[in-house]
């Protein structure tokens, strides 16, 4: 077995390789400048959590067979400055992934939102029908140990596949490395600005990763995103292209009951856009062998991937959902989703603006009308997290000129946050909050 070093460890990909290639009987090792949980705690149980937070270059030695390199760490690492004096080899994850599974049929999710909830319902159809498939994913699925596998013998491999830089040294998006024999697009809508300054140049991540499609493969994409529909058209690629689009379902007291041509399938899981992801999942299902009549009874038990429409608490305050929107349209739709499945009760909704593209005046306009079917709509976000990204001052009328909504509440104060939530909590209420980071620690429900 070979002797693997990973920088930047603390990822939540990246710590879940490390788990992975330390269970295969490697040698591991790693760093990073700071730990969250839940990979800290993970890290720790393994006996990988370095004993101080830090770059070390001094621990980078000759006899490292491998230098896993994560998109955290900067160009001017000292660790990654020692390996590459030392001539050590170095790969990103995706690099790394794609070298482990050149054996196997390679199946990839990528969209602007979807792709977490489409690998795991997938992983978890396959896991209930008893077929054993290698994969990654970034969010943590219940039944599964670490999220991800890489046997040797599988003959397929499921990879959620986004469009952000691979490493330091590789500024390419991950999924153009994987070379997927079948792929899908779940939809594309403009975020990240840091990265992409222009919606054209965005989608032009999603049209070279159709060109990576291997020939005669299979693109399957939802043809309800038009802009998507149009790009899969404009390509000349030799595949074969698959669209879906959302079924029909109508809401049941403890999620939704999806309509097929077998009857009412009842789910665990609501909302169109958990509609249009399980169509996805199906047809991915399908090439994969799994029967129509096989996944609808595996799904049934399908809770949904963590912070993904989540139901987190239900007492006498209130019914809690956590979610990780935080792009425009996924903010829209799953707010929609919620509304739509307590038409009756009243929606607060709590969204953290803590990206890069949230917090940017530029980008702001993307958000408008995407709280409007909540009773109460809210919005947090650090005044310190703006500087510190050197963005332009945001106020509460900058956001609520942009948001389109008279009675936005914008605070700035995380400690004001249960609080100001304190107003609304009742029997009758439904909560849904909305971030990609963790609302400053404070405990909300």
């Amino acid at each position: 077995m070979a002797r693997i070093h990973l920088i930047a460890i603390g990822g939540s990909a990246m710590h879940n390789l490390a788990l992975e290639l330390q269970a295969q009987g490697n040698q591991v090792s790693g760093s990073d400048d700071h730990f969250f949980e839940p990979s800290k705690g993970r890290l720790q149980t393994a006996s990988l959590l370095p004993d101080e937070e830090g770059w070390f270059p001094e621990r980078i030695s000759s006899d490292i067979d491998l230098i896993i390199l994560g998109m955290h760490a900067q160009k001017d690492n000292p660790e990654l400055a020692r390996a590459q004096m030392l001539g050590l080899v170095i790969m990103s994850y995706p690099e790394y992934l794609y070298e482990q599974s050149k054996e196997c049929t390679r199946v990839v999710i990528a969209g602007s939102h979807g792709k977490t909830s489409i690998t795991s319902m997938v992983l978890h159809v396959m896991q209930q029908v008893g077929q054993s498939v290698n994969y990654l994913v970034g969010a943590q699925i219940d039944g599964f140990d670490r999220m991800v596998r890489l046997d040797p013998d599988a003959d397929f491999i499921v990879i959620e596949g986004d469009e952000y830089g691979s490493s330091p040294l590789d500024p390419q998006p991950k999924f153009l490395w994987y070379k997927p024999h079948i792929a899908l697009i779940s939809g594309i809508a403009w975020d990240h600005a840091n990265i992409f300054p222009s919606e054209e140049g965005y989608k032009a991540q999603f049209a070279a990763f159709i060109q990576t499609i291997e020939d005669s493969g299979t693109l399957l994409y939802c043809s309800e995103d038009k802009d998507l529909e149009a790009l899969v058209h404009a390509d000349e690629a030799s595949i074969r292209t698959v669209p879906y689009a959302t079924p029909g379902s109508r809401p049941a007291e403890e999620g939704c009951l999806l309509l097929t041509p077998e009857g009412e399938v009842p789910l665990r899981i609501f909302g169109g856009h958990n509609m249009q992801n399980l169509e996805g999942a199906r047809l991915i299902c399908n090439r994969l062998g799994v029967m129509d009549d096989e996944f609808y009874e595996a799904i049934t038990s399908f809770t949904g991937a963590s912070k993904r429409l989540e139901r987190v608490a239900e007492n006498e305050s209130g019914l809690y959902f956590r979610d990780f929107a935080h792009a425009p349209s996924k903010v829209r739709a799953t707010v929609q989703a919620v509304r739509e499945q307590y038409p009756e009760r009243q929606l607060i909704a709590l969204l953290e603006l803590h990206t890069y593209s949230s917090l940017n005046p530029d980008f702001l306009p993307q958000y408008a009308g995407s709280l409007d079917a909540a009773d109460q709509a809210m919005v947090t976000f650090d005044p310190e997290v703006v500087r510190q990204k050197r963005l332009p001052e945001l106020n509460a009328q900058l956001l609520t000129d942009h948001f389109q909504r008279g009675d936005l509440q914008v605070i700035t104060e995380s400690d004001r946050l249960p609080l100001e939530l304190d107003r609304y909590r009742n029997e009758n209420a439904v909560f849904l909050l909305m971030s990609s980071g963790n609302f400053a620690g404070q405990i909300l429900f």
